[in-house]
């Protein structure tokens, strides 16, 4: 309660005092019906609260004259479009309550009222930029862009549109996330919008905090995920059928080198059999001489057994010397052979080397899709 002379004090000072609080206030004075004197400050003001205007039945100024006591009010967001928060005063005069005097304040959620002092410093955590704003019911009420990402179509005072993310948020009660692309905005934009209650009812919407977080780093890392995913599912095939044809080369390899092998034993038994036909041949020439001789003994009868006899020498003589070719026939077999194994030899540790490096390079790009899926994750959670 306040005194006649107090007031008048009030109205003095109220073009000072009312620019002092912080957000603003209107100063109002009243008689026993009517408002009869107002002040508001620079930054706030609600026009519908005039000179003239009567008190509303149930109000707080109307209960401080019926009561005579100091009334608080919480004035809802339907009476004048925003939430109000009014102390009421009744003004004493020898006993009885003459007039009133009400102070008005707009009434802000803990969240918008510490809006201005935690926006910017939560704006240069995001290292590619943010934009945090607020709403109430029907408008944008406060916006922070960081340096490096702004949202330049929406301004301070323009109207949430039906069937937006803040409308959603609104009407739905509860968080809503979208992601918008280039037509918005002019850059993809992932956009969160988190509703707040009233501190008095838990399922009243009272305003909208919503943050803008642009999009084009998560893209450009998305459309890089899908394209290394992409190439490395065409390299991993191709690495996986040089692979298969590596094994099946050297499967062949192991065969031919198998075969080689053979051709070797081989020679070596073509040498056994042409080391039993020199044994024959130097055994038929000395039966050749044996016989030779006997002719000789013979005389005149034993000349024809003599010629035979010279042709089978000769017979062995050139059956020798065919063995004598074939041997360095089959010694160069088998020294080529020999070198051919040897590089076969080679060839195969080779191969078997790069199918066993196919196979490891096939491991490794396994490994490099799996970290690219991995990425492709994070750029959607981004």
């Amino acid at each position: 309660m306040i005194t006649t002379e107090t007031l008048e004090f009030f109205k003095e000072m109220a073009p000072f005092l009312v620019n002092s609080i912080p957000g603003g206030a209107i100063f109002v004075a009243g008689d026993r019906d009517n408002i009869i004197w107002k002040v508001a400050s620079d930054k706030f003001d609600i026009p519908d609260i005039r000179v003239g205007n009567q008190h509303r039945v149930g109000s707080g100024p109307y209960r401080a004259m019926q009561e005579q006591k100091t009334i608080e009010e919480k004035i809802p967001r339907s009476v004048y479009g925003m939430r109000l928060i009014s102390k009421t005063m009744p003004v004493m005069d020898d006993g009885a309550a003459s007039g009133l005097f009400s102070i008005i304040v707009p009434r802000l959620h803990p969240v918008a009222a510490a809006f201005d002092d935690f926006a910017p410093i939560i704006v240069n955590m995001f290292p590619g930029g943010v934009c945090i704003f607020m709403t109430d019911l029907q408008v944008f009420a406060r916006k922070v862009p960081s340096s490096k990402f702004d949202i330049p179509d929406v301004h301070v005072g323009d109207r949430i549109q039906e069937g937006t993310t803040t409308h959603k948020a609104i009407i739905d009660k509860k968080t809503v996330i979208e992601e918008l692309d280039t037509r918005r905005y002019g850059v993809p934009v992932m956009l969160m919008c988190n509703p707040i209650f009233d501190e008095d009812d838990a399922n009243q919407v009272v305003a909208v905090f919503g943050m803008a977080i642009p999009r084009q780093n998560a893209l450009d890392l998305r459309q890089m995920a899908n394209s290394l995913n992409s190439g490395l599912g065409e390299m991993s095939a191709v690495i996986q059928q040089m692979a298969a044809s590596a094994m099946e080369i050297t499967s062949n390899e192991q065969e031919l080198n198998n075969s080689i092998g053979d051709i070797f034993v081989m020679s070596e038994q073509i040498n056994d059999v042409l080391l039993l036909i020199k044994q024959i041949a130097d055994q038929t020439k000395m039966l050749g001489l044996n016989a030779s001789i006997e002719a000789a003994h013979a005389g005149e009868a034993g000349r024809g057994f003599g010629v035979v006899a010279e042709e089978i020498r000769k017979l062995s003589d050139e059956s020798k010397n065919t063995v004598s070719r074939i041997q360095e026939f089959t010694h160069n077999i088998k020294k080529k052979v020999g070198e051919t194994q040897k590089n076969s030899e080679t060839t195969l540790h080779s191969i078997q080397e790069q199918a066993a490096a196919s196979q490891e390079l096939t491991a490794s790009v396994e490994e490099l899709n799996s970290m690219s899926t991995q990425l492709e994750r994070i750029a959607l959670e981004i």
